[in-house]
């Protein structure tokens, strides 16, 4: 199989410095995710004998996780960062799950085999395709007619402390519903109509709020926000401009912050969906 790569934005950055930190701290992006896994996991339904492709998968868990429900099936996560793939394989040894494989590839060219698949899945890994419609297409002609699509990606972040805070601290946040990534994701109409023109049918959306935990003091979250999922927004802002930042993050983090650990309230959706064929 072969792939080409539509997303050469994305494959720079996660295979550069965003990869990293995200190997860096895998644990630590796992335990904020857990809910939002849990929420997947519950809706997805992935059966023993299911075929499961995990879109965006990262590091792994949760083609690991799928893998350990598809005893009798199998598990494939595809992503474009060779790095993070790497910890995955590690990952999926030591856990000895023969049954799950990964492959290097941009999910919106990449050329599956027809129908390998009876489940597709992705925790926040679709939000960042280039042209959406013909990722979801060609993710669909992965599936086999009447396989099922679920993943989750992030809500609305207007109410969340820490984009307050990067408010706060005049810093420009886009939040256009038309624009790649996380903003227009947080549209549930505007994901129906990418998913019905790509071919899906049956598709639903529902909002969720959990929490989502780091594993660090007020001072250091602030500091792992910004290096990680922040820095995009916060990459061209003068010395003063992130200085002034960091110090309105922590502040708005710390009444989150117990003993060891920041939990803060997110939103998210969970959109499911049937391939038609």
């Amino acid at each position: 199989m072969t792939s080409t790569t539509a997303n050469d934005g994305q494959a720079a950055r996660w295979n550069g410095e965003d990869g990293a930190h995200w190997i860096r701290n895998a644990d630590r992006y796992d335990t904020m995710s857990a809910e939002f896994t849990d929420r997947l996991f519950n809706t997805a339904a992935v059966r023993t004998d299911d075929r499961v492709l995990d879109i965006g998968c990262g590091t792994g868990q949760t083609t690991r996780i799928a893998g350990r429900h598809a005893t009798q099936g199998h598990a494939t996560g595809i992503d474009l960062s060779e790095p993070m793939l790497d910890m995955a394989r590690l990952r999926a040894a030591k856990e000895n799950l023969p049954n799950v494989t990964f492959m290097p590839g941009d999910a919106q060219t990449h050329h599956f085999p027809a129908a390998a698949f009876t489940v597709a899945i992705s925790r926040a890994g679709v939000m960042f395709f280039a042209d959406p419609v013909a990722a979801f297409a060609n993710i669909g002609r992965a599936l086999e007619p009447g396989g099922r699509l679920a993943f989750v990606c992030h809500g609305n972040t207007t109410a969340n402390p820490v984009f307050e805070a990067l408010r706060d601290a005049g810093v420009t946040l886009d939040l256009a519903a038309d624009t790649p990534g996380v903003p227009g994701f947080t549209d549930p109409g505007h994901v129906r109509r990418i998913l019905t023109e790509a071919g899906f049918r049956s598709t639903a959306a529902i909002a969720f709020e959990v929490h989502s935990t780091i594993t660090a003091t007020a001072a250091d979250a602030a500091k792992f926000l910004l290096d990680g999922n922040l820095r995009a927004l916060v990459q061209k802002a003068d010395d003063d401009t992130l200085n002034r930042t960091r110090a309105a993050l922590e502040t708005a983090l710390r009444p989150f912050a117990a003993t060891g650990a920041v939990t803060l309230p997110a939103a998210g959706w969970l959109h499911t969906a049937t391939w038609i064929g």
